[in-house]
This record gives structure tokens, sequence and C-alpha cells, in this order.
């Protein structure tokens, strides 16, 4: 049973439960945990609406075993707690033992809340703190418990609060911690330089944390390398970590990071500084790395040849918006390096790349890839895709097109047919070419159910806001697949879903 089921049969029961249309076969014979079940598939919005329906349903709806995982955060949940002794109760009585992960806004951040979460939920292990829009931190010096149980933390951080008073009452509880996000403000920043706080001291923390086996510090812009130098010096389990978008990192530490985190498999540094010098430093034929991100980089050829005929086993590449990797990177690492063991490319927007040496690398290495991103290039264009899809069996991942306008057409029924014949495992598709260059006739449909019947896993399919995009959109949702069509503006799909710690870095 999916979510939009679930939906579906709580509105037609909640109305049955309130006429005598339905008597006999009214929900109200079915046993309180066939209920408390359908109830799990459905959002903590839609089970307090439930609760409204009879006093069975608000029984069954304030069940702690549906309260396992709370976002408190409205605008994620819809959830508002118009007090904090009301979130007391809350946490007393309705979330209890059976409470796993909650989030909590500034607002309810505070010392009652967090010594009462402590001692009524035992078994929390997953936190997330959003202190982004804090304007003055609540007073926590009276502050003497935090849930010692946690091993995943996330930390949206403030601009301009600093957070030591609060972090150095926790210290003693988080050293348990496996998994830590802290997330900066990179996408709320403006253009004009201001001036830049630490708002949290990393040197600090890492010695409060030394288990963690996932660090993700995203679009913080005080993070620079002295820093991740600080976690890898004390975090010898360190098995991911992810600076994106932190553009004070320049690589200068990467050399000691490598040699001290033999662990290490996943390495992300989307949109920082790197240089070419420090990431050539770097003894990565030495190193157990094997998931890379280093798109939106500076980096050389020379570089790129080097950091990719040099790592021993790499399955996850995402290199995308470098002018630095063309042809001959690819022909380099075909003859040099090592990517047998490839399943994840991703080269977006890499104009300096030719369609015959994609063609050349896909023919090549291409049944083993399960994510393929070869987007934001206007000579990449459906006659590629159409022939490299065969070849592509065991994709779970593709994303193509670009948002410029073409000189030519994309024959997207063609393209379609291509991908349901060939490409059954598929899971995520976009499309991100412009509408109006997007050719389909009148037998589309034919295509789309065709897609939509022999690539039966597929849960996300984004296409730009169009008459395509309007037309299967409403074939899926005759199949009652109403969540699988999207549009580029809400949704993008990525190749990090191929990620051996992907679970860990979902955040916010």
């Amino acid at each position: 049973m999916d979510r939009e089921l679930a939906t579906t049969l709580m509105h037609r029961a909640s109305l049955a439960c309130t006429s005598n249309i339905f008597n006999q076969t009214s929900i109200e014979k079915l046993p309180d945990k066939v209920i408390l079940h359908i109830f799990s598939y459905l959002s903590h919005l839609e089970i307090c609406r439930m609760a409204t329906v009879c006093r069975r349903w608000r029984t069954i709806a304030y069940n702690t075993q549906l309260w396992k995982n709370v976002s408190l955060r409205p605008e994620v949940s819809g959830l508002h707690v118009g007090s904090l002794e009301s979130l007391l109760q809350l946490i007393s009585v309705r979330f209890g033992p059976s409470l796993r992960y909650i989030e909590l806004p500034i607002e309810l951040i505070t010392h009652t809340v967090l010594h009462e979460l402590s001692s009524k939920c035992p078994n929390l292990t997953h936190m997330l703190l959003d202190f982004s829009t804090a304007m003055q931190l609540h007073d926590f010096s009276e502050m003497q418990a935090f849930p010692a149980k946690l091993r995943y933390m996330c930390i949206c951080l403030s601009e301009v609060i600093f957070m030591e008073g609060f972090m150095r009452k926790i210290y003693n509880f988080i050293n348990g911690l496996e998994v830590l996000h802290l997330i900066g403000t990179y996408e709320k920043c403006e253009e004009e330089e201001e001036e830049i706080y630490e708002v949290i001291n990393v040197h600090k923390l890492k010695s409060a944390t030394p288990n963690l086996r996932v660090i993700n510090l995203y679009g913080i812009n005080f993070i620079d390398d002295s820093h991740i130098d600080a976690f890898s010096s004390n975090c010898i389990q360190l098995e991911c970590l992810a600076v994106n978008y932190c553009n004070k990192v320049t690589g200068s530490t990467l050399k000691a990071l490598l040699a001290r985190s033999k662990q290490l498999k996943c390495l992300l540094m989307n949109g920082t500084s790197l240089k070419s010098e420090y990431v050539m430093q770097a003894e990565w034929d030495k190193c157990s790395v094997q998931e890379l991100d280093i798109s939106g980089t500076d980096l050389s050829t020379e570089c790129l040849i080097d950091l990719l005929t040099r790592i021993p086993t790499l399955r996850f590449l995402s290199a995308g918006q470098i002018n630095g990797f063309n042809d001959s990177v690819l022909k380099a690492w075909m003859e040099g390096g090592n990517p047998k063991s490839l399943i994840a490319l991703d080269l977006d927007s890499s104009d300096n790349i030719s369609d015959e040496a994609l063609a050349r690398f896909i023919t090549r290495y291409g049944a083993q890839l399960q994510a393929c991103v070869l987007s934001g290039m206007t000579h990449i264009t459906d006659q590629l895709w159409m022939s490299i899809m065969p070849i592509l069996t065991n994709i779970r991942i593709i994303v193509m097109g670009t948002t410029e306008r073409l000189g030519g057409n994309i024959h997207v029924d063609q393209l379609m047919d291509t991908i349901g014949s060939h490409c059954t495992k598929l899971e995520r598709l976009e499309l991100r070419w412009d509408p109006e260059n997007l050719r389909f006739s009148d037998k589309s449909q034919k295509a789309i159910d065709l897609l939509r019947v022999k690539c039966l896993k597929l849960r996300c399919l984004v296409l730009s806001d169009g008459r395509y995009y309007e037309t299967v959109k409403a074939n899926f949702e005759r199949a009652d697949r109403t969540t699988v069509v999207r549009t580029t503006t809400s949704c993008r799909v990525s190749a990090y879903h191929v990620l051996s710690n992907y679970n860990d870095l979902v955040f916010n």
C-alpha cells in the first residue's frame, strides 16, 4: 500500500464513519491493528486530521508507534506546537520510549525540552536542531541533561548566533555520535561580501566526537582546510567526509587526511576552491577512496589525469562543471586508470567533452553503470542517448538534457520507447530539455505506456513544465501512480542515491 492509496482510503472511511450509508461495509468493522497499519502510511498532519473523526480513531492516532519519527518544523511537516507546555506534554504522553527521531525549530530548543527528551525518550537516536533563523539563543546555563544515546545529529547553523554557550553543555553527551551534519547558510548568502563569523567551534567539537563515521559540512562559509585537518586527526573511523559548497576549502590538508583516514571511502567536495597542486600532492594511489565528487572546481586537465590514473578503485565519480575535463582526461583514464568498478558517472555541464569520447567510454563501461548524468550540454542530444541505451542495462538513474534552447528538436517518443525497452531497472529519470524542443505525436501514449509498464521500479520522472509534462503526468495518474511525475522547478535527480552512505548523508 502506498501513501496515496492510504490517504484516499482514510478519506473515504472518514466519510463512512459519519454516515449510515455504508453500514454493511464500514471501516469500523476493521480491528484496531489494521487501522493502525493504515495510519502508518500517512503523514503526521494527516494523522492529526484523522484523529478528529471519532473517539476510536483519536485513540489509535495517538498510539506511540505512529510517532517514532517526528518533525516539529512547520515548514517541513505542517505541524505547529503552540507552546512549550504542549510540547512537554506530547513528549511525555505521545512520544515516550517509541521516539527515535525528532526535528526541533529554534523556538522549541530549550533546556526544559531537551531535559524532558533525555528522561522520557530513552531510545532517541536521531536529532535535528534548527538554529538557522535564530537571532538569539535561549538560556542554557541551567541545562544539566541531554539525550545521551544519539547516533545522528544535524545542526542547522545561524549566520550570526554563536553556538558555544549551547555546545559546551552537550559535549559530554554526544561522544557516541556516528553521523554529524553541520548545515550552513550557503543557499541564503547574498552576493555582497559580509563579515564571516565562526559560529561553532569545530576544534572543540571534534574532541567530543571521536566515533564519527560520517561528517557532512554543507555550505558553511567559515569552514576551511584546518577544520578538515582537525576532524581527521581525531576521527579514526571516518568513512565519509562531505564539504560541499564550503568555498574556503582548497585541499591543502588532503594529503594528511588520506594518510590518517584509512577507512575513508567517500569524499565529496562539490563547489569548493580546490587547487590542483594540493590535489596532486595527495597520495591517491595509497588511499581507500571509492566515491569522489569534485564538481564545480577549477582543477586542471593535468591534475584530473593524475588523479584518475592513480586512484586504485573508483565506483562513483562526479566531475561536472570543470573546464579541464576533456577528451584527453577520459582517454587517459581508460588507458591508465581503473574504471572497471565504476557504477556512477556525473559529467553535468562538461562542455569540453565530445559526444564521440563519451560514446566510446560508455560503450566500454556502460553495462556496469547504475547512474549516468550527462546533462547541461547542448551537443549531447537524443541521438547519443538512443545509441547508448541498449548498453545501459543496469542503469537506475539517468539525467539528460539542458535548459538552453536547442537549434534542433528532441524526438521524445522514440527516446521514451528506447528507455522503456532497455532500462527496466530504472528508478529515477530526469529530462531537462526546454519544452519547446520536445517533439511528440498523438501516439505518445504508447511510448509512455511502455515506459510505465516496463520500468516498474520508476519512482521519479522529472520533466520541464509544459504540454509533454501534462501528458505524461495524466498517463501515470490514470494508473494510480500520482507521485512519480514531477517538474524541474520542484525536483532534481542526483547520482548521490547510489552512494554507499546515502542514507546517512540525507539531511533537512
